[in-house]
């Protein structure tokens, strides 16, 4: 008997659709792409899956995650952090698309990290480890 083929979720767009919609971040674009003109001062959280690894003995996908996250100056951006960092922890529970996310884990709290790319920008980083169980394609 053959398995059928696992149809993985898009941890990126999972996160950025349940950040979009967050009362912690209004006014904030939440995506995976800096928006057009992007400088570093906007208030931005930026997505982007860095790693991870499909754990099949346990049907888990195990994605490292890194949210950017910008603002006109480093107390907003470094407040913008915090509230994104609480509403992340929130994904625990919660089912979005094709999965479902079992656990998120900080494996890099909240810390400042210039932006040498952009010399105006006010960037804090913080990685996250997520827990998701994928749905299975028929």
């Amino acid at each position: 008997m053959v398995d059928p083929l696992l149809a993985f979720p898009d941890v990126e767009r999972l996160i950025v659709d349940f950040l979009g919609d967050r009362p912690e971040l209004t006014g904030v674009t939440v995506d995976n792409v800096p928006p057009a003109g992007f400088d570093g001062t906007q208030r931005v959280v930026l997505v982007s899956r860095v790693g991870g690894a499909w754990v099949d003995d346990l049907h888990l996908d195990n994605p490292l995650v890194e949210l950017e996250v910008y603002g006109p100056d480093k107390t907003t951006a470094h407040t913008d952090s915090l509230g994104m960092r609480a509403a992340l922890l929130r994904l625990r529970g919660t089912t979005h698309g094709t999965a479902t996310v079992t656990d998120v884990v900080e494996a890099d709290g909240v810390r400042w990290l210039p932006d040498y790319n952009r010399l105006d920008a006010n960037r804090y980083l913080t990685t996250v480890r997520l827990s998701l169980t994928p749905a299975q394609a028929a």
